[in-house]
C-alpha cells in the first residue's frame, strides 16, 4: 500500500492503519530504536508507542513522505526512553557512542534560557549541512542522526570503515570551526 493510501486511513480513523504501517515500516524502525537503547524490548515498546503517536497525529498532521514523519516519532520516542532508563549512566548503545563523539563540539545546556541560542544553532546546523557535500552530508546523518554503527554507514556510503571514520572526524572539526566562528561555546 503507497504512503499517501496509509496516511488517508489514520485521517479516515480507520484502525487498519496501524497493522499496515507496522508490516511496511516494522523493521525500519526497530533498527532506529535498536541503534539508540539497544535493547530488544525497549525497541520494541519504542515502535508500539510510535504507532499511537502517529494514530494521535494524524490528523491534523499529514506526513507526505510517512517513513520520516514515523523514523522522525521513532526516534524522539527512543532517545526519550533512553534518557528516562540511563539517567545514571550511559550503556553501549549506538546512541552512546554518537553522543560521546559529538561531545567535545557540542555543550549541554538545558535551560529554558537557552531556547533561542538552540534555535540559532539548529539554523546553524541546517547550513553546515547543506555546506557538505553529499557523501559527506549522508555518512554525518548517517551516523549522528540515525545513530548507524560507524561500519554500517561506512558501507551503505560505499567506502572503507577508515574513509568513513575519517571523513566524520573532519566533518566534526569543521562543525567545530562553524560553531566557533558563529560564537557558540565549544
Amino acid at each position: 500500500m503507497r504512503d499517501e493510501q496509509i496516511v488517508e486511513l489514520y485521517w479516515q480513523r480507520d484502525e487498519t492503519a496501524i497493522p499496515v504501517t507496522q508490516a511496511k515500516y516494522e523493521p525500519y524502525l526497530m533498527k532506529i530504536a535498536a541503534n539508540i537503547l539497544a535493547n530488544r524490548e525497549d525497541s520494541e515498546e519504542s515502535v508500539n508507542d510510535t504507532y499511537l503517536a502517529a494514530w494521535n497525529s494524524m490528523p491534523p498532521q499529514k506526513p507526505s513522505v510517512l517513513s520520516a514523519y514515523l523514523g522522525k516519532l521513532t526516534r524522539r520516542i527512543s532517545i526519550s526512553l533512553w534518557r528516562k532508563r540511563n539517567r545514571q549512566k550511559r550503556q553501549g548503545s549506538e546512541y552512546a557512542l554518537s553522543l560521546a563523539e559529538l561531545e567535545d563540539v557540542m555543550s549541554h545546556d538545558d535551560t529554558p534560557e537557552q531556547e533561542l541560542e538552540a534555535k540559532l544553532l539548529g539554523d546553524l546546523l541546517n547550513r553546515f549541512l547543506h555546506s557538505l557535500t553529499p557523501e559527506e552530508r549522508h555518512t554525518f546523518i548517517g551516523r549522528y542522526y540515525y545513530m548507524d554503527p560507524l561500519k554500517e554507514v561506512a558501507a551503505y556510503c560505499g567506502m572503507r570503515e577508515a574513509k568513513a571514520k575519517t571523513m566524520l572526524y573532519r566533518t566534526r572539526q569543521k562543525l567545530r570551526e562553524m560553531l566557533a566562528k558563529e560564537g557558540f561555546t565549544v
